[in-house]
């Protein structure tokens, strides 16, 4: 079966890799309950592995980290190499720089372009890899970013990082980078209902060859936090037509998107990792989208 949903839900080129479009987030992973926080409650770390273990033995082979999603005594980067080094030739670990947090988990300013080459090289120890497979620059704001991108193209360049993509970004951003050195993906919060202004980046982003990934495409507005309380009627409906979760439909209107999607769902539970994975295999009819794409673009949206 698993074998089955990873063909359904087909793959993508980032770069010189390919990857199944179901992948795995490892923001959930090293706490319970509410990730990106101080005093957050470290996962037992056992349970930990047992997710990505399981992630890969169902056809996972694109995880997305970073060196900020850490809690007490738990540091995703840290858990993805215990579990899964040495590492499956087809695995694409994909990780974020940009912002940081202090040991004890408060933010900091985001990294200037001179500091991007030390949080590169602390993911690289982290995972205990030589080269990162995809790194993506994270900003906040609409400034140009061309003097942070190209200190990144410069690591590319030195053979530390593979290939580069952006994250929380414009479409002018895009195109400032493309002009500094190839983006293979764009990760941008997006989902049911969430940021509909984004449908337009997505179709661009499908134009160029660049791989759309949103995040929170199942939290929503709970953003780190998880989904918040029962989903809409709407969305609960079509999952009772196909005896599937709101989780799921939400995960299957995301890849039906476009085939240049992917998907990143992240849990620290092994049932519900099978049925973001199981996901890949639900299509949504004609009907179904219908509704789905109403409540997405919201009332008197033409």
């Amino acid at each position: 079966m698993t074998s089955q949903t990873m063909t359904t839900a087909g793959t993508w080129k980032l770069g010189d890799r390919t990857v199944n479009r179901i992948g795995f987030g490892a923001m959930r992973l090293a706490q319970n309950g509410e990730a990106l926080i101080s005093g957050a409650v470290p996962r037992d770390r056992g349970r930990a592995v047992e997710v990505l273990r399981r992630a890969v033995d169902l056809g996972v082979n694109h995880i997305d980290t970073a060196a900020f999603y850490f809690s007490p005594l738990r540091s995703a980067n840290e858990l993805i190499g215990r579990a899964l080094a040495p590492y499956p030739k087809d695995l694409v670990i994909a990780t974020k720089v940009g912002p940081g947090r202090d040991p004890s988990g408060e933010w900091l300013p985001h990294a200037r372009p001179e500091q991007l080459r030390g949080q590169v090289e602390e993911n690289l120890r982290q995972l205990g890899r030589d080269h990162l497979d995809v790194v993506n620059l994270r900003i906040v704001g609409t400034d140009s970013i061309a003097e942070r991108f190209g200190a990144l193209a410069e690591l590319r360049q030195a053979g530390l990082v593979r290939h580069l993509g952006l994250s929380n970004v414009r479409p002018h951003h895009l195109d400032e980078a493309l002009a500094i050195a190839p983006v293979v993906c764009v990760q941008n919060m997006y989902g049911i209902g969430v940021q509909p202004e984004q449908d337009e980046f997505l179709r661009i982003c499908g134009e160029r060859g660049v791989a759309f990934v949103p995040f929170y495409s199942i939290a929503g507005t709970g953003r780190q936090a998880g989904a918040v309380g029962d989903d809409c009627a709407e969305v609960l409906e079509v999952a009772r037509a196909h005896g599937a979760s709101a989780a799921q439909v939400r995960l299957a209107w995301t890849l039906q998107r476009g085939p240049h999607v992917l998907a990143i769902p992240g849990t620290g539970d092994p049932e519900h990792l099978a049925a973001n994975v199981a996901a890949g295999a639900l299509r949504l009819t004609a009907a179904d989208l219908a509704v789905v794409d109403s409540l997405h673009r919201g009332p008197g949206a033409s």
